[in-house]
């Protein structure tokens, strides 16, 4: 997945979810997070952050933040990019799931199931599949965790896909960690208990519950690797 026109920049502040100044050329511009969750150990003031320019003349602001370096980590903070990114490495055959080894035979974005709309939908011959992703930004001495603040959404998509797979899909949970070289994924147990215990539930359902790191660049993010789980 590519970004076009990134240019790096400094962050001064966010006063609300949706919204970021930061120095572009001197001069602080207004700028959209692509990211509604706290994030507050990513942006830091004066942290080196990565934005891409908008072609849309009608917009309300012209950059989007992308990604934010923490340290000597670079961290991609597009809350909307996970599910890209999935989906483009099963369309390429890059990412083979566990139990899902058959040809996929038809793959579409989102499909509703229930009261939630889970974000892949895949067929093969003999299954029928869903999908659903959560990217992963917060990260504590190489741990990343998930969420960084209270998900009741999450939740329920957690307890339908064990609803699914009691009715014979093929489910997967997947945390799509949006940085590279970490040791384990854990669910955030202080930050959202119902959600680890949901997790722990699931994974004894026969939901499959994954975690990929991503190789990052200012501009560009691909899955990588398979990162360990400890629920």
């Amino acid at each position: 997945m590519d970004y076009k026109k990134v240019i790096k920049s400094k962050f001064i502040e966010r006063p609300n979810r949706f919204i970021a100044y930061c120095y572009i050329d001197g001069c602080i511009e207004k700028v959209h997070v692509k990211n509604t969750g706290r994030c507050k150990e990513l942006l830091t003031p004066n942290c080196t952050v990565y934005l891409e320019e908008s072609d849309n003349p009608n917009r309300k602001t012209k950059y989007s933040l992308i990604a934010v370096e923490k340290g000597q980590r670079l961290i991609n903070m597009d809350s909307q990019i996970p599910n890209k990114v999935v989906y483009e490495a099963l369309m390429s055959k890059k990412l083979i799931l566990p139990g899902l080894d058959e040809e996929i035979t038809f793959i579409k974005p989102e499909k509703t199931y229930g009261n939630s709309r889970f974000d892949i939908y895949v067929e093969t011959e003999n299954k029928k599949v869903f999908i659903e992703i959560k990217g992963v930004t917060l990260e504590e001495d190489n741990i990343v965790m998930f969420p960084d603040a209270k998900t009741e959404r999450g939740v329920k998509h957690i307890n339908e896909l064990i609803e699914a797979r009691s009715e014979g899909y093929l489910c997967y949970i997947i945390f799509v960690v949006q940085m590279s070289d970490v040791t384990y994924f854990m669910p955030n147990k202080k930050m959202h208990k119902e959600l680890g215990d949901a997790l722990i539930n699931a994974r004894n359902k026969d939901v499959n519950v994954l975690a990929y790191d991503c190789h990052i660049k200012p501009d560009s993010i691909k899955l990588k690797d398979k990162v360990k789980v400890i629920l």
